[in-house]
């Protein structure tokens, strides 16, 4: 058990690491509203932060044979943040985020990629160790702090494995290592397929928004002819587009507007 008067000591050198996680949470949770902002699909669905407690930094010292007073400068994931995805393919495009944050706040030390090369355990996720700059106690100090990238799924099966590890002392019997290996692969399998169903559905997204935007396009064109002196064809014209509208052909829709936008154009210059 840790004495009190230590871990009193332990919680004041502990602070940056909370500020760090605080401070990355926040601007990571800002990433993800600038997306929605923009209308666009966040690669990030939720952001987790947690400092280690002291009682777990002295376990893994003692279990990596480090002094506990050199924990701190020996240990790279007492600031940990976690980065929840919805897709597998929203991670590569987290992490190009972070690269390109490389330079100014988020210095990479080391990536060590468990997607493409899982773990025996069945183990995935995309840890990033960065360097990030805090300002404490009147001067800049670098903190080291351990990304994770991962799906819902993977947090989900890594969530449950860990918790095992604790409860058999992290000696999960074999039968059921092997349920866990088939179970994170299961996962996988799923994540990949839900990939392809994203295609899919942001390809439909894509023709929807673009089928709104020619409706609102001709809309607006037959509302110009219909200020055009002796235009009789306006109601012709309305049919046609309601006609072509119901039957949902697109591209029918787009070369009706380029002929709408070429009467509009024909009859403005004749009235210039």
């Amino acid at each position: 058990m840790v004495n009190k008067n230590i871990e009193m000591d332990w919680q004041r050198e502990l602070l940056p690491y909370a500020q760090a996680v605080d401070e990355l949470v926040v601007k990571f949770e800002g990433i993800k509203r600038d997306f929605e902002r923009l209308n666009k699909p966040s690669p990030i669905q939720q952001v987790l932060g947690r400092v280690k407690r002291v009682s777990s930094i002295i376990e893994k010292a003692n279990r990596r044979s480090i002094p506990v007073d050199q924990a701190l400068n020996k240990l790279e994931d007492i600031a940990g943040v976690r980065i929840i995805c919805r897709f597998v393919s929203d991670i590569e495009q987290v992490v190009a985020l972070i690269k390109a944050r490389s330079d100014y706040d988020m210095k990479i030390v080391e990536e060590e990629d468990y997607i493409t090369n899982v773990k025996p355990s069945g183990y995935r996720s995309y840890h990033i160790t960065v360097k990030y700059p805090i300002f404490s106690e009147g001067s800049i100090k670098d903190v080291i702090c351990e990304l994770q990238i991962r799906t819902m799924s993977m947090n989900f099966w890594a969530t449950i494995e860990h918790s095992l590890r604790y409860k058999y002392d992290g000696k999960i019997p074999d039968d059921l290592k092997a349920r866990l290996q088939r179970s994170a692969e299961a996962a996988f399998q799923l994540d990949r397929e839900m990939d392809l169903i994203r295609n899919e559905m942001f390809e439909a997204m894509k023709t929807i928004q673009t089928n709104e935007s020619i409706t609102e396009k001709i809309i607006a064109n037959i509302h110009k002819l219909c200020d055009v002196p002796d235009f009789d064809k306006v109601g012709e014209y309305n049919n046609e587009f309601i006609t072509l509208y119901r039957e949902g052909r697109l591209q029918k829709l787009v070369e009706f507007n380029n002929n709408l936008e070429s009467l509009v154009e024909m009859y403005s210059q004749n009235n210039d």
